[in-house]
């Protein structure tokens, strides 16, 4: 027996379903990357508004290319568990906010008419920092074009990506999709829109055979959707609506509103993100294969936990820091999680230019030492071989993987060179720092290191560990 809308009242009673009606209302949100993030993320606050009452929450979740993960929800009634394990425990929850679903590059038409339609209200996006691109904007505003031609009310459109100023880069990608004929339509959308920023926060990771299995046994039935997270979440949104009111509603359910989004997304960026890619590199390259793995190495912890209070902590004006460093440390030691190196070294190169330069030219410019990113700089070149220090290959899943393994695989007859090469690309590092002969030097140095005597030894050699 599989997961379903009928087989909810023989789960078993510790289990959190939905209680609320999820066939006669239409959904007010529409959720462009239904991935597992948003579900275990936006879709769990969502649930918590609806469980209280208020119907206008029902989610409309597009896949943007994903066939095979919408038709499983589909056949699942748009239901599956979340496992939100920590130290304080592990509870099993069925969010039931997901209610209608369709893929975005084989039912656009459906997609458009869902954002038109009289009851949406939101339009959420978790479609990961390369998927803002000239065709996402053009199908927003296709459907913004149809809601403005119907005569219906402006909408609040919510960029929960990681990006600095996600809402204001998503409204510039929208109106620069315009045509010349479209200006009424600008018009209403600067009226009668809003485009919040925002930051969200919770560990999700890809969902494993162990995950699955352990739905399984708690739920006594197959789910094939099912996701693991961790206790902490953090939504931090620009107060910033097209429905003021909401902004209360959104309180109420542990969502942060606030005028000042930018200093928690910097933070986030910085310390959580900046550290996840710097621990997933050097996961790959020692054949570590979960984040759990490389935090519980009491150099690799030390590395972390200096990386993010010597170099990030002293250009961020979250005031909070030390705690929020306090709550990453024990995050991502979760045993819960298993949170793939490899997934999180996805993408790297996108990733990795919001996530180091500003620390290291703020270190520069105070005249403060940038080792410890200079050391994960390092690690990063040594990732673009392809090969663990075991031997043991690898994939680079990443946009850039034809050019950095190129560069890559030239580490072993001339390394100073690969790194000078990889250090000048501007679209990596920004403009200032590939001129920066100091950095240059230390990222030469430690990848030296790394290659002479592995990425352990390199980074026992910073902490004193």
């Amino acid at each position: 027996m599989h997961l379903s809308a009928l087989a909810l009242a023989s789960l078993p009673a510790d289990i959190v379903t939905p209680i609320y009606d999820r066939r006669h209302h239409a959904p007010g949100v529409v959720h462009l990357g239904l991935g597992a993030f948003h579900r275990a993320h936006q879709a769990m606050v969502f649930d918590q508004l609806l469980a209280g009452g208020d119907t206008r929450w029902g989610i409309h979740g597009v896949g943007m290319t994903r066939p095979d993960l919408v038709n499983q929800l589909k056949t699942q009634d748009g239901l599956y568990a979340v496992r939100v394990a920590d130290g304080q425990g592990v509870k099993w929850q069925v969010p039931g906010a997901l209610w209608r679903t369709n893929v975005a590059t084989t039912e656009r038409d459906a997609v458009v008419q869902a954002i038109a339609a009289p009851s949406t209200r939101w339009v959420t996006l978790t479609v990961t920092e390369k998927g803002y691109m000239p065709n996402l904007a053009q199908l927003l505003l296709d459907g913004l074009r149809l809601r403005q031609q119907a005569g219906l009310s402006g909408i609040t459109i919510a960029s929960c990506d990681n990006l600095q100023g996600n809402g204001h880069k998503l409204q510039a990608l929208v109106k620069a999709a315009a045509a010349p004929q479209d200006s009424e339509v600008l018009s209403w959308l600067d009226a009668q829109c809003a485009f919040p920023c925002s930051m969200v926060d919770r560990i999700v990771p890809a969902a494993t055979p162990e995950v699955l299995a352990a739905a399984h046994e708690a739920l006594g039935v197959k789910d094939h959707c099912a996701l693991s997270t961790e206790g902490f979440w953090e939504w931090v949104i620009e107060d910033r609506f097209a429905d003021p009111a909401d902004a209360a509603l959104l309180q109420s359910a542990g969502v942060r509103v606030t005028a000042d989004v930018h200093s928690y997304e910097e933070a986030k960026l910085r310390m959580l993100n900046g550290s996840h890619t710097a621990m997933a590199l050097m996961g790959a390259v020692t054949g570590r294969p979960f984040i759990a793995s490389c935090i519980g190495v009491p150099h690799i912890r030390e590395f972390v936990f200096r990386l993010m209070g010597h170099e990030v902590a002293p250009h961020l004006s979250r005031s909070d820091w030390a705690d929020y460093r306090t709550a990453l440390i024990a995050r991502f030691g979760n045993p819960y999680l298993k949170h793939s190196v490899h997934q999180i070294a996805t993408d790297s190169s996108q990733k990795i230019p919001q996530r180091w330069p500003p620390s290291v030219l703020g270190q520069i410019a105070q005249g403060a030492t940038f080792e410890h990113h200079a050391l994960a700089a390092a690690v990063f070149v040594r990732y673009t071989l392809g090969v663990d220090e075991q031997g043991q290959t690898y994939n680079l899943n990443d946009p850039q993987a034809q050019s950095l393994m190129a560069l890559g695989a030239a580490q072993r007859t001339t390394p100073e060179a690969c790194v000078r090469t990889l250090l000048a690309r501007e679209d990596l590092w920004g403009s200032a720092l590939p001129q920066d002969a100091a950095w240059t030097a230390r990222v030469k140095h430690w990848h030296q290191h790394i290659l002479q005597h592995g990425v352990d030894h390199a980074v026992q050699q910073l902490t004193g560990t």
